[in-house]
């Protein structure tokens, strides 16, 4: 992962009528157990509103699918170095 998701701005409120997903088949974004989530991320590759899709995931908890160009696994990833990283300000 090259980008640093750790200090996502503001979510535009409109971001998916400027999606690059918008008219996709969503089921490539929800792929099987397994399965590859490589087409869904080349979707998502130069999206416009990528770091939109991927705050809002982050922000309510998706769990599945591909959001923003990353899987739940390495959403939850981010969600443990943002935790971690407001623990450790809170406790400077």
């Amino acid at each position: 992962m090259d980008e640093d998701f750790s200090l996502v701005g503001t979510i535009n409120e409109a971001w998916h009528d400027q999606a690059n997903c918008l008219g996709v088949d969503p089921d490539l974004f929800f792929p099987e157990r397994g399965a590859s989530t490589r087409e869904a991320k080349e979707v998502c590759r130069g999206c416009v509103v990528r770091v939109d899709c991927l705050e809002f995931a982050l922000q309510n908890g998706e769990k599945f699918g591909i959001w923003g160009g990353l899987s739940e696994r390495e959403r939850r990833r981010i969600r443990r170095q943002r935790v971690q990283e407001s623990h450790e300000s809170v406790g400077a």
